[in-house]
């Protein structure tokens, strides 16, 4: 099942204590439905010591949250996806406000970093 969100898509969390924050996601887990969003969901994670690590210590990590809990952001607005079918076949996200490709964006915005 297509989802609305994909690795690297800016993101508004809709629900929780963190409501607002707007962040980039890190990773999809589709066969929970859940995402890891980076600075959202903050957990300590616990590290017994070891001859790697002799100290221990304590690792701050994101957790997952759910999926319905995230919106994709365009030009700064959070806003919902559709899925339009080109005529070659192939499928496409489209922000439902705007009407703007979502996959277009991103790539976009990763050729400029490239440069």
């Amino acid at each position: 099942m297509p989802k609305h969100v994909r690795k690297g898509d800016m993101v508004m969390v809709r629900a929780g204590n963190q409501r607002g924050t707007v962040a980039e996601i890190l990773a999809v887990l589709p066969d929970e439905d859940r995402v890891i969003v980076k600075g959202v969901n903050i957990r300590m994670h616990h590290l017994k010591k070891s001859q790697t690590r002799p100290q221990g210590g304590l690792l701050k990590q994101e957790a997952p949250i759910h999926m319905s809990n995230v919106s994709p952001v365009v030009d700064g607005k959070p806003t919902r996806v559709r899925f339009e079918t080109k005529p070659d076949g192939s499928k496409t996200r489209v922000a439902v406000k705007g009407g703007k490709e979502l996959h277009t964006l991103r790539a976009a915005s990763k050729t400029s970093s490239q440069k």
